[in-house]
Parts: C-alpha cells; structure tokens; sequence
C-alpha cells in the first residue's frame, strides 16, 4: 500500500537533489485539519539558513486571487459595477488604443471593463517581446526600474495611468492574454476606497482572516525570515541567487510605494491557507465574513466564451478554464490529473502553487521561491499524490 505521506516527501527532496529547487514549504489542509506539513532545504542556502515554517514568500501571481477577492468585496456593497468602464476610475484608459495586426492604433471597439480585467480579457499585456505592445509594455518598465534606481519611487495609481498610454493587443472582450489586468484592479480599489491598495487589504481580508505575516511589506524585525530567491544559469548549470527587481517590484522595504495586484504580496503557508479555507468555506472562516457564499461561487466558475477560450491554451492549463483571476478544472482528463472538477487557483512566477477544492473541502499549498517555475514537474506529481490519498 502506498504511504502517501512518505512518497509527497520523497518528491520534494528528490527535486532538491536534482538541483530543481532550493527549498520548499508544502501543507495539505483537509475537513479543515492539518494532514500533512513538511519544511524541506534551505530558505537561504548560501547562508545555512534551513527553511522553516514562517518563512515568507513573494507570491508574485499568487496575489491576483487575493485582488479579485477584494474587488469582489467592493462589487458586494455597491461601490463598482462588474460593467463598469475601467475610465470612470482611470480616466486615462478613456483613451486607450488597440494595436491592430498591421500596426494601425485604432479605438478600441467598446470600454475596457472592470469584467475585463477579472477575467483577463482586457488586452492588457504583460512585458513580452513578441508583440509590439508587450515591447512597449517592456520599455515601461524598464524607465521606472531606472528611475527607481535613482531613488524615484511611482505609485500604483501612476503605474495604471501609464500602462493606460500602452496599446492594447485586441479589443476588449475578445481575447484572453495574461497581463497586467489585476493591477488595474488594484488601482481602481484605491480610487474607490480612497486608501491605499496595502491598506484596504489589510483592515478587509488580512486582519479578519489574522494574516499577520502577508502585506506588500516585510518589515526590517521579520527581514530574517523572507525566503531568498533563486533563478536557473545556464552558464553555471546550477540555481544562484536572484536579486533583480521583477515587475517594477520594489524589494518589499517600508518605503513601498508600487502595491501591485498582480504580483506584490509575500505571504506565508500558514497566511494563504487561511485565504485558501475562507474561500472553500464560501466567503467565511471562523466565523468571520469576507464575502458572500453566491460571490465566491461566480468568482470560481468559468467565464471564458470557446472565441476567448482558444488563447487560453499553456501545457498546464489543458483541461482548465478561468475565472476571476484563477484556473478552474473543467476536465480531468484532458488536463491528465485526478482532481475534482471545479478545483481551483493558481500559481506563481516563483513557483508557488495552490489547490483549492470545495467539494473535498481539500486545499493543498506548495511554496518554493525559484524564477520562471510556474507549475513544475514536483507540482504535478505532488498534487497526482494528494488526491490519491482522499
């Protein structure tokens, strides 16, 4: 008989041997009990610094659940409309362009919405130089990583306005392209609020839910604690430090100014299952409220029509539809896993990863910090291993 337990470790340290990854934190959480927690290597090797339990991780695309969650909450007390046009907060996108096949900008066919951004059919795109608004896009970046450099700081409201001036991939609706759709998000909930992004996050979802360790910050008393980061050289053929600035991320200090919904938070195992268990729990855990049970159930659902579905088409997602800024298994089979259909979440350029399945009441999290790792190898023969021990 299979010793699950023994077989989920076995994975992770045969990844370690390998040189696939450093370090890692893995929990499974089932009928809201722990069932299995193991820290394994190094949160920093180069210093002999083991990984433990508190470590904190840069969840990079981990945050866009949390940012849909917040707009979500806004949606419920009536202060956006899903319908909205993104301008009527950002007026900059009122005069957005799409860049058509051959070059030409023209008017987008209609407004980008709020609807848009959640599903990520905006046309909004991230850095990416093969397409010319994702060479520009890229270009942005590049500026206020310089001018940040210099001690130049740009805030989230100025990051949308500029990333409003850069073309859209196609008109509104009738795509879905990974992109910079949540930090939209994030600097319509500081329009509305009249808060910061960091702020709203903290006083409606991470103080309810005792989130004590997950912000846009990591505060100089728990800087020990913040997992070092790793990338893959060629050259070396081995995983070395990463220090580079990724996404106009500012390096989580307290002079933080970028709150990125599409990639800034840190968070730890512990932080995010709270998340993960108020989100299976339909909106509530312990008691306490976030949103309703019918908002979680739309935010999980899919939404993508067949036209905006045929983009949505990475190796790990086959089998999957989308959401509000998360996957959603629509069928096993083509996606060559044992989950539930209607299992869901996502993962992130560090390789964090998070399974959360309602109808087993099941969340199973697995946090490493490597570059580019989005759902590895260790990933899929790990979640194989949790489902097959229900």
């Amino acid at each position: 008989m299979t010793d699950y337990q023994k077989t989920m470790e076995e994975i992770v340290e045969n990844g370690i041997a390998q040189g696939h990854i450093i370090g890692a934190n893995v929990l499974m959480i089932k009928d809201d009990k722990e069932v299995y927690f193991k820290s394994h290597g190094y949160a920093d090797k180069e210093n002999g610094v083991p990984m433990k339990r508190d470590a904190i991780f840069r969840l990079y695309s981990m945050t866009k659940p949390v940012t849909a969650a917040a707009t979500m909450i806004l949606a419920e007390r009536g202060k956006i409309d899903l319908w909205d046009p993104v301008s009527k907060y950002i007026p900059e996108f009122a005069d957005c362009k799409v860049m058509e096949e051959d070059g030409r900008l023209v008017p987008p066919r209609r407004p980008v919405k709020i609807w848009d951004l959640l599903t990520m059919t905006s046309g909004l795109t991230y850095p990416d130089m093969g397409c010319e608004p994702g060479r520009q896009m890229d270009a942005l970046f590049k500026e206020l990583k310089e001018k940040l450099a210099q001690g130049i700081h740009t805030d989230t409201l100025e990051y949308c306005r500029r990333i409003a001036k850069v073309p859209l991939c196609f008109h509104p609706g009738e795509k879905w392209r990974y992109g910079l759709s949540a930090d939209i998000l994030g600097g319509i909930i500081e329009v509305v609020s009249g808060e910061t992004f960091g702020n709203f996050l903290q006083k409606e979802i991470f103080e309810p839910l005792g989130m004590k360790d997950t912000g846009f910050v990591v505060p100089r008393e728990k800087r020990d604690r913040l997992a070092a980061c790793y990338q893959w050289s060629n050259e070396e053929g081995r995983l070395i430090p990463y220090t580079d600035n990724h996404l106009g991320l500012e390096g989580y200090g307290e002079d933080v100014v970028y709150e990125s919904g599409g990639a800034g938070l840190v968070s730890t195992v512990d932080d995010y299952a709270k998340f993960a268990r108020m989100m299976m729990h339909y909106g509530t855990l312990d008691g306490v409220r976030i949103l309703g049970r019918k908002t979680v159930e739309l935010m999980t659902s899919s939404h993508l029509t067949r036209e905006q579905a045929k983009d949505f088409n990475w190796d790990s997602l086959w089998g999957y539809d989308y959401g509000f800024l998360t996957r959603v298994l629509r069928n096993p089979g083509e996606a060559g896993c044992n989950a539930s259909v209607g299992e869901y979440g996502w993962d992130g350029w560090t390789g964090n990863y998070i399974t959360m399945d309602p109808s087993e009441n099941m969340a199973f999290l697995y946090f490493i910090q490597k570059t580019d790792a989005g759902t590895t190898e260790e990933v899929r023969k790990l979640r194989m291993t949790v489902y097959a021990s229900l």
